[in-house]
């Protein structure tokens, strides 16, 4: 019998995507369950252990998981790869150069 060879070609398998859990993109699932842990781990140390009052400790521990629902949704979930940190370059650099950027470039000793 005569051995058939395989052709080997590229193919695009899908393997591009990370998947979605919860309707989340790629590993944002595991930011949003790490905001609700240490907020439970907040809320016991709290409660529990410094013996603060209810109302107050449910306040104080909700601020990890709305951190984390606030990074997802608004800097990760549908915007663009890397939108975060060119969000954070930007606001700590500055736009650099952008479109509406002076198309005449001024020397700095130029007076007005």
């Amino acid at each position: 019998m005569k051995a058939v060879e395989l052709r080997f070609s590229d193919t695009n398998s899908a393997n591009d995507s990370s998947g979605k859990t919860w309707g989340l993109d790629g590993g944002l699932f595991w930011v949003v369950v790490a905001g609700v842990c240490l907020s439970v781990a907040l809320l016991l140390v709290l409660f529990s252990v410094l013996h603060w009052g209810l109302v107050s400790s449910i306040l104080v521990s909700a601020v990890p998981t709305a951190v984390a629902l606030i990074y997802v949704f608004g800097f990760r979930q549908g915007k663009p790869a890397g939108y975060d940190n060119d969000l954070l370059d930007t606001c700590l650099n500055g736009p650099g150069l952008t479109p509406n950027a002076q198309s005449t470039p001024q020397h700095p000793l130029a007076s007005h």
